[in-house]
């Protein structure tokens, strides 16, 4: 079985995860395939070579016009359906949206189907999400694992306004996790 270690020392974000899976060789030329497939609005990927701190990493940005637009759950899993993707890769995406969605909804007090991704519905977070399911296919693996997690602290302005860190869906997602 093939197991993907996370080290997240400083945290993690999908363009990190993405980027990462990248430099471990899963193909960006593949990986753009199949965000083009979803049908998203001029996303493209571009990948850098960066130091940080002294270490070489890739660094993934998502190229994409603006938009404003919220979706909700079933217009995500409707894109990845319609796709070009392997069933493999779809069904670890959906499931990846599904498990935000719920978390989302425990929140917001309200039901799966109501709930609307702001930040998680965006074409760069959406690329972000679909990009690692493609790429964990790519490079065979089965399982992810990762130390334990900081959150950080203070505050960050999102879509309902200032929330303290971390914001409430991703406590309810860490809920159980290991944190540092």
């Amino acid at each position: 079985m093939k197991i993907a270690y996370l080290d997240c020392a400083s945290g993690i974000s999908g363009d990190m995860t993405l980027g990462a899976l990248i430099d471990a060789g899963a193909p960006l030329a593949q990986i753009q395939a199949g965000i083009d497939s979803l049908g998203l609005p001029s996303c493209q990927l571009a990948t850098e070579e960066v130091k940080k701190k002294g270490f070489r990493a890739t660094q993934l940005t998502v190229q994409h016009e603006p938009e404003h637009a919220h979706r909700h759950l079933h217009h995500i899993t409707e894109m990845i359906d319609a796709s070009g993707l392997n069933d493999r890769q779809k069904d670890v995406a959906k499931r990846i949206f599904t498990r935000l969605g719920e978390a989302e909804a425990k929140v917001h007090g309200t039901t799966i189907r109501k709930v609307h991704f702001h930040e998680v519905g965006a074409v760069d977070s959406i690329a972000d999400i679909v990009g690692c399911a493609i790429a964990f296919d790519l490079l065979g693996i089965e399982r992810v694992e990762c130390s334990p997690v900081p959150t950080g602290h203070g505050f960050v302005e999102i879509a309902h306004g200032r929330c303290s860190i971390p914001a409430p869906a991703t406590a309810e997602l860490l809920a159980g996790i290991p944190l540092a």
